[in-house]
């Protein structure tokens, strides 16, 4: 990943690994458009966004999100794993709004659970500018952005595994 400031974000959805799996392969570019989706829609927002409340203001950006890769594994320990490398930016002025680098990994915690982990790496916005007020206050704004996108994928995992006639849910 190129240079920037480190993020990371754990989210939990009591649904086994299989089932979470297959929906995110199927079509991750998808979850985590109808995740920003049904977030902007509580917003009145339309497309989609990435946002965090500040207090009783919400702030927020629509964003392109981009799919590059989608892997799977299975560890030493016979384990297995998926992780999908995405990045976004933001769609208007994208000068002005950090972009991010990441990848979420998907495993399971138990038969019933499966973790949510994502990390990545965001370039703050304006040059140096950005940079120091990354370090005064927007770095905290990042993280909280980045907790708000998790929670939402894992809603949004919740929702469609609901509607597939099993149950998921987020923690």
């Amino acid at each position: 990943m190129r240079d920037g400031r480190p993020v990371r974000c754990y989210g939990l959805v009591r649904q086994g690994y299989p089932a979470v799996r297959d929906v995110l392969v199927a079509d991750a570019l998808g979850v985590f458009q109808r995740a920003t989706n049904t977030a902007a829609a509580r917003t009145d927002a339309l497309g989609t966004e990435l946002h965090v409340r500040l207090g009783s203001i919400e702030i927020g950006a629509g964003i392109t999100i981009a799919v590059n890769a989608v892997t799977e594994r299975i560890d030493a320990r016979e384990i297995a794993a998926t992780r999908i490398d995405l990045e976004w930016r933001a769609t208007k002025r994208p000068g002005l709004f950090p972009s991010m680098k990441a990848s979420l990994s998907i495993y399971p915690l138990s038969a019933t659970e499966t973790q949510l982990d994502l990390q990545g790496q965001y370039t703050p916005p304006l040059g140096v500018i950005g940079s120091a007020a990354d370090a005064l206050m927007l770095h905290r704004l990042a993280e909280a952005a980045v907790g708000h996108f998790v929670t939402e994928v894992a809603d949004r995992l919740r929702h469609d595994l609901e509607g597939s006639g099993t149950h998921a849910y987020v923690h």
